[in-house]
């Protein structure tokens, strides 16, 4: 392993790989990549839906969307190497009046951006979503440029093209110690040994408290376990009435939702009783939970079996905001941390704007809803969409 580096970037999931790529491209590539586990893009990256969406509802996070769908868009011309994405939309299922005026303020924030987002009433989305149970949904938004991606396609893309480059990756290296010299960093200590450099990246994920912590920096960041459970339909019994499309439908007051996923179903809800913790065990006691709410959705999962599930971790953040930018205590510590549940579908724009600052360029993004210092003062407008 090398002994020195420009930038070490701790973390090989989608968020490290995007800093790693957006670095080369500006010139920057004695860059390491430090990821703890044998494979990349096995952490929080490999665990998640994959959906990416417009529809959010704080101003920094729409912008953050508009950039990075559009790279995900071009991204077998722009990174070099295609990409599995299905633009099939995001229909979110209104069942209360509070959230409907919640819906129509946010709607009318995204259409003002330049987003594309329609209101339906129940018919309209029951059949854009056939199989789908409307029965108490009072409206619905729908935006036909949100979408499924491959977490796994887009993190190995950013990282073969940073590799080609000239950047180095290194897989089965743990960090042990940050060293911090005159308020400084200095060197980063891992399994395999030390790398001197003054400019490091926590691109942790749900372990970037710890990470900070190596740097005496306080990053504001909780591992909050959710599951995904694969549904599977036996064909014997005839065609389950469930979508042809990868469309995501989230019933916004469970947080249910479920998109299609090869020949079964992908589902999932929140947990109001989930505690933070990093364990990643499937707690089958919750899935009768989830069924419970999901077959009032989606009659046809009556009939289904589940064919596998996992566990991964949210990394969130308090206000469930990102943390983009310069730790305020150490110099060459930055942060890219707290993504609350969307962090993979904002890697492409949060790569770019992070290599950005690290070049000393002009991010041309207002990072101040992503400032870590933004905690102290408490004037914090955060994310109310949370899937």
């Amino acid at each position: 392993m090398k002994s020195t580096a420009d930038v070490v970037i701790v973390g090989g999931g989608c968020m490290g790989a995007s800093v790693a790529y957006h670095l080369a491209r500006r010139g920057i590539t004695d860059v390491v990549v430090l990821e703890r586990e044998k494979l990349l893009a096995t952490g929080s990256t490999g665990k998640n839906a994959g959906g990416v969406r417009h529809q959010f509802s704080n101003e920094a996070n729409i912008r953050l969307s508009l950039e990075s769908i559009g790279v995900l868009e071009r991204f077998a011309d722009e990174v070099g190497y295609p990409i599995d994405f299905h633009q099939d939309g995001y229909l979110f299922l209104l069942s209360s009046s509070a959230s409907v005026e919640t819906f129509t303020k946010n709607v009318a924030l995204q259409r003002s951006l330049g987003v594309t987002v329609d209101w339906l009433d129940a018919a309209a989305a029951a059949r854009l979503a056939p199989g789908v149970d409307t029965d108490g949904v009072i409206g619905a938004t729908f935006c036909q440029r949100d979408g499924i991606a491959d977490p796994n396609g887009v993190t190995i893309g950013f990282a073969k093209a940073a590799q080609a480059a000239g950047a180095t990756i290194e897989r089965d290296a743990e960090v042990t110690a940050v060293r911090v010299d005159a308020g400084r960093v200095a060197a980063v200590e891992t399994t395999r040994g030390t790398i001197a450099t003054r400019t490091l990246v926590n691109a942790a994920g749900p372990w970037a408290q710890q990470i900070g912590r190596m740097a005496g920096v306080d990053v504001p960041v909780s591992p909050l376990r959710r599951h995904i459970f694969i549904a599977a339909f036996d064909a014997s019994t005839g065609t389950a009435t469930v979508p042809a499309s990868h469309i995501m439908v989230i019933d916004f007051e469970t947080t249910f939702y479920f998109h299609r996923e090869g020949p079964g179903l992908l589902f999932g809800m929140g947990d109001p009783k989930e505690m933070p913790g990093f364990d990643m065990t499937v707690q089958w006691d919750f899935l009768p939970q989830v069924i419970d709410v999901a077959v009032t959705r989606l009659p046809a999962l009556s009939t289904a079996s589940i064919s596998h599930a996992w566990a991964g971790l949210y990394e969130m953040s308090p206000d469930a905001n990102p943390i983009i930018g310069p730790a305020a205590t150490v110099d060459g510590f930055y942060l890219i941390n707290g993504f609350s549940g969307h962090g993979f579908q904002h890697s492409p724009a949060a790569g770019r704007i992070l290599a950005d600052v690290i070049a000393g360029r002009d991010p041309r993004f207002d990072l101040a809803p992503f400032a870590i210092d933004r905690f102290n003062t408490k004037a914090v407008a955060g994310e109310r969409y949370v899937v």
